[in-house]
């Protein structure tokens, strides 16, 4: 299974590294959505410094619409999805491989939009009290188990809908509402980070691996049936 989820990211990571989709497209839309945020806030920057930790993860959430769009479309054209469902490689293989190219791509994604909120926002980490090397585990930790819910959610769904003529505006009302926790979750845990109170950020953290887990599993178990069927 793990070897089949290596050959599927890696797969996918090569052609979005020679195409360049994610650096030439997403990473300017999400630089944008940050810029429209500013524009709309800016009047009262205290709102805005207020809010940085809901809008990062706003930015965050659209680009994982369009990653996880595009890694299905990967598989659209010229019967590629019916090759890979006569290729033998393991269900449970192929969405490993899919989540992890997608989780990859986000993490790549929120460094991009890190340093935006930092220079847009004049965002700063309060470390008064508090140890800089917590403030900073508890924001890390947060970003990656987020990220891997909000890949296995998006990889779960995307598979669902992949087969179907309307993918494009099907794949959004269903990947919004159930990844709702998770952006509810990661902005708590970032807010008391970036507050430099990173003790209340980890049961906020216990959430969105509890979410990651599940989804994780249920992606597992279901993937295989949901590819077949699309």
């Amino acid at each position: 299974m793990f070897r089949d989820a290596l050959l599927v990211a890696g797969k996918d990571l090569r052609i979005e590294l020679r195409s360049r989709v994610t650096t030439n497209q997403v990473a300017p839309f999400a630089v944008l959505v940050l810029v429209l945020f500013a524009f709309a806030l800016d009047p009262d920057r205290g709102v805005l410094g207020r809010a940085t930790a809901g809008l990062f993860w706003v930015a965050v959430l659209l680009c994982t619409l369009l990653a996880v769009q595009r890694t299905f479309a990967l598989e659209t054209a010229d019967g590629t999805r019916d090759a890979l469902r006569l290729s033998g490689l393991d269900p449970a293989g192929v969405f490993l491989g899919k989540l992890g190219a997608v989780v990859a791509q986000l993490l790549a994604l929120e460094v991009v939009l890190g340093v935006g909120v930092a220079v847009l926002y004049d965002t700063s980490v309060d470390t008064d009290g508090a140890s800089p090397v917590a403030v900073v585990a508890a924001l890390v930790v947060t970003a990656l188990v987020a990220t891997l819910g909000l890949g296995a959610a998006g990889t779960l769904y995307g598979v669902l809908a992949a087969g179907l003529r309307v993918r494009e505006t099907l794949l959004p009302l269903l990947l919004l509402p159930v990844t709702a926790p998770v952006l509810i979750g990661a902005t708590r845990a970032f807010e008391s980070a970036l507050d430099g109170v990173p003790s209340e950020s980890w049961p906020w953290t216990g959430l969105l691996a509890v979410f990651a887990l599940v989804y994780t599993a249920v992606g597992l178990a279901a993937f295989g049936p949901l590819l077949e069927e699309s």
